[in-house]
């Protein structure tokens, strides 16, 4: 299968996948393909994608968790610097898995990808000092186009490590620290919705 192993269809959620790529490392450091379609293409995952997107955060930030409403996206999420973890949950319709999550450690030593597919509420929280988070989209972004929720939904009940804190009853960051460091959500995070408010009919 060339430079990538894929372990597919984390903990039974159909679609969701984790990437490891081979990694050529001596004495000067090391070399590896970050992307390769034709590898992809191989192990069954045929998406092209559109948009490639970059960010920086500090420990403690929690970005999450979004999804496209009328333009979903698949998300291939890795870290280049520093250490997250990266959290998937299920919102499809009809789904089997539907509300369940799975969460990856992606960082910059272990290099690992996370396959997001469409139909996923994605986020992510800060762990190390700073980390520097790239992802590939197959689809454009569209403005106003953004759903969110609760990232501490107790029907979800995504365990989130290193944090500490105790539920407000409301998607408020307040109250809540990572080694000792304020939680950090934006605003819009901070007034998602659970998933039971959102999708009240499954």
């Amino acid at each position: 299968m060339g430079q990538i192993t894929v372990e597919k269809n984390l903990e039974g959620i159909e679609g969701l996948c984790l990437i490891t790529p081979a990694v050529h490392g001596d004495s000067r450091g090391y070399f590896m393909e970050t992307y390769s379609q034709r590898d992809m293409a191989e192990a069954g995952l045929d998406i092209t994608f559109v948009q490639d997107n970059q960010s920086m955060s500090t420990k403690g930030v929690l970005r999450g968790l979004h999804f496209q409403k009328q333009y979903p996206q698949t998300k291939l999420v890795r870290v280049i610097r520093g250490e997250v973890f990266d959290v998937a949950v299920d919102i499809r319709p009809g789904s089997k898995t539907f509300g369940k999550w799975h969460g990856e450690i992606l960082s910059e030593e272990n290099k690992k990808q996370f396959l997001v597919p469409r139909g996923f509420a994605h986020g992510f929280l800060v762990l190390s000092d700073v980390v520097e988070f790239c992802y590939k989209c197959d689809d454009f972004y569209h403005p106003n186009d953004e759903g969110g929720l609760a990232w501490n939904d107790l029907d979800i009940g995504i365990v989130w490590p290193k944090l500490q804190g105790a539920y407000p009853g409301s998607a408020s960051a307040e109250g809540y620290s990572v080694d000792g460091i304020p939680l950090k959500l934006s605003d819009k995070d901070q007034k998602w919705q659970g998933i039971e408010n959102m999708f009240g009919d499954h």
